[in-house]
């Protein structure tokens, strides 16, 4: 069968082959969740085949693996499989798990001259990815993902000690919304976010096991199922949680109102895992949750929700999450997100625009407070993009305050963001120490926030936590 591209992926494939001829040897390519990735690269991969190539198709989870086997087998691109169990083939595309190769390294007797790695993000020099990378170090490689930030801040590119030399930008989210490859995000924050200012944060996110005691309660879960109910009842959906245990519990709750949930971890053999997923296409489930499995890569277009029940500071994994319920499908009007850990707060929309770079980022002490274009309907709890009235339910917001200001003797008017002007509202609302608390909970701030800004209200130095 033939490939057949659309306008956007000629292009970025056209991209990577000028940076090839421009003597790179290692690109990354950038598009979102639901523009074709895996065809993208499935075509490279067989032109390169064409022209007499090899290729080493690199994925870390079973579920990528098996995803990308369809797509090269729908296309006619014959293939081998490196995982355990899987006899050896001399077919000149081979997709591999990380770990296999790893393992297989020294035995393998073959050298590929294009290698492609999906999930790119992973590739860093201390990686598995990184380590077949070192080994192969004459072939060209390909890295493709959705989100090039890595939590850490490390940077991706040569410059900052990664692999890559050359960053191709696919399309935006909003530009696949607008052409119709992807949904339309309505995304819904509901209140009562819960308290993380006692959550500690390791490698620059929250830790997971003081995180899933702050979120696996019964009140949260709860609100979960009614706003389900509310926003988007029988449609399939991927919670995505805190642990393994977490996963579980808001699976029974689900089961408890009526609806069809199991749980899904990596803890479960790969039979059971395929078959879970499998149920979500078919309507066999209506809801499942997740710990950290699908959050990358799984393709199932008929979800159209995705529930956020893991708070976290990774802008990546929080794209990849929404990423999950974009994609379209016959009926389908749009994604529906909702959002009961402020993610959206942290990170913005999911169709915002995002510039990416290869060369990372300076990780900070402390985080300050957002600034993100963002507007939350009192009425609905509709998040979207500042506006006179909210897209949902038609609520119209106060006029906001215009703000004039002197400069050399000219006036020049100044008008803030009306997301902006509510959050310091609310800041200055707040009269005690524990409204900034819950302020600064519901935003995802830095622990210690609320201190220093109770304390520099009375004029003195904040303590510390421990003294209080």
């Amino acid at each position: 069968m033939t490939i057949d591209l659309r306008t956007y992926q000629h292009s970025a494939i056209n991209q990577v082959r000028a940076a090839y001829q421009a003597r790179r040897r290692a690109v990354l390519l950038v598009a979102p969740t639901g523009s074709g990735k895996t065809v993208m690269f499935s075509y490279i991969a067989s032109s390169a085949v064409d022209r007499g190539g090899r290729v080493l198709i690199l994925a870390h989870r079973q579920e990528l693996i098996r995803q990308t086997s369809r797509t090269l087998a729908a296309f006619d691109v014959a293939h081998g499989l490196i995982l355990p169990g899987h006899p050896a083939t001399e077919d000149a595309v081979q997709v591999a798990s990380v770990q296999t190769v790893v393992r297989r390294l020294e035995r393998l007797d073959w050298q590929p001259t294009l290698i492609v790695v999906d999930e790119a993000h992973h590739a860093t020099r201390t990686t598995g990815h990184g380590r077949v990378l070192a080994h192969f170090d004459t072939a060209r490689v390909l890295g493709v993902t959705a989100t090039p930030q890595r939590l850490d801040g490390q940077g991706l590119g040569t410059v900052a000690g990664g692999f890559f030399e050359s960053l191709v930008s696919g399309p935006t989210v909003q530009e696949l919304v607008t052409a119709g490859y992807l949904s339309r995000p309505v995304v819904y924050a509901p209140p009562g976010a819960p308290d993380l200012s006692g959550v500690r944060r390791i490698g620059g996110d929250f830790a997971a096991g003081e995180l899933a005691a702050v979120v696996d309660r019964p009140t949260i879960t709860g609100n979960a199922v009614t706003h389900y109910a509310r926003y988007c009842p029988g449609q399939p959906a991927i919670v995505f949680c805190a642990s393994v245990a977490h996963a579980e519990h808001v699976a029974a709750a689900f089961s408890l109102a009526g609806y069809q949930a199991a749980s899904i971890d990596g803890t479960m053999d790969d039979t059971t895992r395929a078959g879970r997923i499998a149920d979500l296409g078919t309507g066999a489930l209506q809801v499942l949750t997740s710990c950290e499995i699908i959050s990358e890569g799984t393709d199932i277009p008929v979800v159209g929700a995705a529930v956020l029940l893991r708070p976290t500071q990774s802008l990546g994994l929080y794209l990849q999450q929404v990423g999950r319920a974009l994609r379209p499908f016959p009926g389908k009007t749009h994604a529906t997100i909702l959002d009961h850990v402020g993610n959206c707060h942290r990170h913005g929309l999911p169709d915002d625009d995002r510039v990416w770079t290869l060369e990372g980022r300076k990780r900070r002490k402390a985080d300050p407070a957002p600034d993100l274009a963002v507007k939350q309907c009192p009425a609905c709890y509709t998040v979207h993009r500042p506006r006179p009235a909210c897209p949902s339910c038609g609520f119209v917001y106060p006029a906001s305050v215009r703000v004039v200001r002197e400069v050399d003797g000219e006036l020049a008017e100044i008008q803030r963001s009306a997301a902006r002007d509510a959050a310091k509202r609310e800041q200055k609302d707040a009269k005690t120490l524990e409204d900034l608390r819950r302020i600064g909970a519901a935003r995802g701030y830095h622990p210690g926030w609320a201190e220093r800004v109770h304390a520099a209200r009375q004029g003195r130095q904040p303590m510390s936590r421990a003294s209080q």
